[in-house]
């Protein structure tokens, strides 16, 4: 069955989420039921998700470092998404508007450092 897609062509939203994925060593950009998706490696596992539910498209996936999720969890902006937060995923409302992104963009680095390999972590830590 063929899934929805949940963004249009050219969203502001996921231009702005991809170019913070697509930085990362060995990223790539996957659909996945709709919702573009971003992997560490052609045969790595996700670390970023847009759009945690069909009505709350404006949403981040992503995997906190397990010592903050706790923290995360008390944030309003956070939500439990259904199918990821069983593995420890949350998910953030984020804002359409010329807000400040860092917080995004650290936000992606550390659910990518969940599930990147080692050889690509010390790529972006410029070991290698």
């Amino acid at each position: 069955m063929e899934h929805p897609l949940l963004f249009e062509p050219g969203d502001p939203l996921v231009e702005r989420v991809r170019a913070l994925c697509l930085r990362l060593p060995e990223a790539v950009e996957t659909l996945n039921h709709g919702r573009p998706s971003w992997k560490a490696g052609t045969s790595g596992r996700a670390f970023a998700v847009l759009g945690a539910t069909m009505d709350r498209t404006d949403t981040l996936v992503f995997k906190p470092d397990p010592a903050e999720a706790p923290a995360w969890r008390q944030d309003p902006r956070v939500f439990v998404p259904k199918y990821w937060g069983p593995s420890g995923w949350l998910a953030i409302e984020l804002d359409r508007g010329a807000g400040d992104w860092s917080e995004t963009s650290e936000l992606i680095e550390t659910s990518y450092r969940q599930v990147a390999l080692r050889r690509q972590l010390a790529v972006l830590d410029g070991v290698m």
